[in-house]
């Protein structure tokens, strides 16, 4: 598609985005030069690149879920501004 087939009010309001006139005017300025760079890495010879879905490897960087005690009570409520029996006080938020 020829950059000046490209209407970017219209595409952007496809896409419910809303744009100023001096945005829209941006990037109606943008798009040869977008689509002279896609067009450079569409000549670029992939053919012996395995497809990835990320740039770099992804690893699981969370730790395994094992359990562990918890506080007790007392130093859970060790700096409660307010406390009612072994429970936070808290202000009521829900009028009656």
């Amino acid at each position: 598609m020829a950059a000046e087939e490209i209407d970017v009010a219209y595409v952007a309001q496809l896409a419910t985005i809303r744009l100023t006139d001096e945005e829209s005017r941006l990037f109606q300025r943008q798009i040869p030069v977008i689509l002279a760079y896609m067009e450079k890495l569409r000549r670029l010879d992939v053919s012996g690149i395995e497809p990835t879905s990320h740039g770099h490897p992804v690893y699981n960087v969370l730790r395994d879920d094992v359990p562990t005690p918890g506080l007790d009570a007392e130093r859970a409520l060790a700096n409660a501004p307010a406390r009612m029996r072994n429970t936070f006080k808290v202000p009521r938020i829900v009028e009656s």
